[in-house]
């Protein structure tokens, strides 16, 4: 059985055990020897980040070759348009190179808990929120989504990764699963 965290990483933290100041690492919130990140999450992001002690699943969860969803609330600056959320479906050009399609849609204000320090408030520039699920896993890769299509990223909380979710689970703490090898599937085969 392998082990699995499920953190909820606070804003400002970096997705690393060490380099950072007092409070700014995984070192300050999971105290588990042997567990490592599975992908990353920028430190101005929030959200969940998978934690593993196995090799395998930690690829399994962070490379685009197995497609699996991650799911993003983003505050947006702006109010999106029919042809902004159509080009996040059909995937945006990046200087790396073309997204794959991503599911986009406008969302309510998600009930999530206030950031530290908050987002800042414009009393002229309205803002609103999407729900984002990608395969990939590029830097920045939703921040850079976003603003292609015209819509600054204010906000960036990942909620769910593959069956994995951030439900229930307060900033700074985490969860604990077992995971056996029968929860472990084939990378999908790319036409």
């Amino acid at each position: 059985m392998s082990r699995l965290i499920l953190l909820n990483k606070p804003f400002g933290v970096l997705s690393q055990f060490t380099g950072g100041g007092p409070g700014e690492t995984l070192a300050d919130f999971v105290r588990v020897p042997g567990v490592y990140p599975a992908g990353r999450l920028d430190k101005d992001s929030e959200g969940l980040l998978l934690l593993t002690d196995d090799g395998r699943l930690q690829a399994e969860i962070s490379s685009p070759r197995y497609n699996k969803e991650k799911t993003y609330l983003v505050q947006v600056e702006g109010i999106p348009t029919k042809d902004a959320l159509a080009q996040l479906r059909k995937g945006v050009i990046l200087k790396d190179g073309p997204t794959r399609p991503a599911r986009a849609r406008l969302i309510d204000p998600p009930d999530l808990w206030r950031r530290d320090p908050p987002v800042r408030y414009r009393k002229s520039v309205p803002d609103s929120w999407l729900e984002l699920v990608i395969t990939e896993g590029r830097n920045r890769q939703v921040r850079r989504m976003t603003a292609a299509v015209g819509l600054p990223t204010l906000r960036l909380v990942r909620w769910r990764i593959g069956d994995w979710t951030l439900e229930g689970i307060a900033p700074g703490a985490w969860r604990e699963l077992r995971v056996g090898s029968s929860s472990r599937r084939r990378p999908a085969s790319r036409a």
